[in-house]
């Protein structure tokens, strides 16, 4: 079962995530199996965008660890991370990852989806 809906689109580099439930390990794999070649071919993605109303957690110690496995291998080949969500945990990711990863990261409010797109994709 897949905890975790994603959308690649190789013409902008964006990888849109939308957590369904507690995370998996899976779900994580899953992504590798789609962004690496194209980071292998272009050096980086230009964004993720995290459009969710709560963190879910994850599955087990294992998915969580498969989490961290996936940041710290990808974070410094992504330019920004846009995280949509009413929750706190925007806030609170954007805050805390910015002490972690390479990428810029801004919160944006529930309903904002194509706000978030036009940040990542405008030039740094």
């Amino acid at each position: 079962m897949q905890h975790l809906d994603f959308n690649f689109d190789p013409t902008s580099s964006v990888l849109q995530l939308r957590p369904t439930s507690a995370l998996s390990a899976d779900d994580f794999a899953k992504i590798v199996e789609v962004v690496d070649p194209h980071i292998e071919a272009t050096g980086s993605l230009r964004g993720i965008i995290i459009e969710t109303p709560s963190f879910p957690g994850w599955e087990s110690l294992g998915a969580m660890m498969a989490h961290f496995r996936f940041v710290r291998d990808h974070h410094r080949k992504v330019k920004k991370i846009a995280v949509v969500t009413d929750s706190t945990f925007g806030e609170i990711a954007e805050k805390l990852a910015s002490h972690f990863v390479a990428a810029e990261i801004r919160h944006f409010p529930s309903g904002e989806l194509s706000q978030a797109k036009e940040w990542i994709l405008a030039p740094s």
